[in-house]
């Protein structure tokens, strides 16, 4: 049986810090990060968002990045 979505974003954030929607759709198929940001927070694990400028089709856009700032105690 393969890790829950929660459990693979958990376990990235932990290694990596950080992750956007694009990353989680790319490595676990997920379409809804914000949903499983909110499930981790329930938990008790403080994650921040904030937004972050890119480039895409040429122009400036906005998406949202979490920060894992501590595993729940």
């Amino acid at each position: 049986m393969s890790a829950s979505q929660n459990e693979q974003i958990l376990s990235y954030l932990k290694k990596h810090k950080s992750i956007t929607a694009m990353q989680a759709l790319q490595m676990f198929g997920c379409f809804r990060l914000a949903a499983r940001i909110y499930d981790l927070r329930q938990k008790g694990y403080e994650i921040i968002s904030q937004n972050v400028k890119i480039l895409g089709g040429g122009e400036e856009k906005s998406i949202a990045k979490y920060t894992l700032k501590r595993a729940n105690a």
